[in-house]
């Protein structure tokens, strides 16, 4: 357990002895069905990913196991960091259009009506 002032990962890395790099569970702590669900989708359309899966621990838990397996060979690290980078642009994406189209409608609302 983390004393105070010390920061607890939020990332672990469980592999099983003499398992190749490819078959990788990684724990996300202070996680739920929102990264989960949704990095799971983008991790999967990663044609070198076999199985990609999560599940939460216990309701109780604010954590995820999040399971990758790849073929050919290619450690589970790669398609884990092109689904999170591919996320955070899907996302970055949704708030510019959001904000974009809040603008437009702050400014017809400036303009008198005819």
């Amino acid at each position: 357990m983390a004393e105070d002032g010390e920061k607890k990962a939020i990332l672990q890395m469980v592999q099983a002895d003499g398992a190749d790099e490819g078959c990788v569970t990684y724990v996300f702590h202070e996680e739920d069905h929102t990264l989960g669900n949704s990095l799971r989708y983008m991790v999967m359309k990663n044609v070198d990913v076999e199985f990609c899966g999560y599940s939460n621990t216990h309701p109780s838990e604010s954590k995820i196991n999040f399971r990758i397996q790849t073929r050919g060979g290619i450690p589970a690290t790669e398609p884990l960091r092109r689904g999170l980078t591919d996320l955070s642009d899907v996302c970055q994406h949704i708030l510019n259009t959001f904000q974009a189209r809040v603008d437009e409608f702050k400014e017809k609302q400036e303009q008198p009506m005819e």
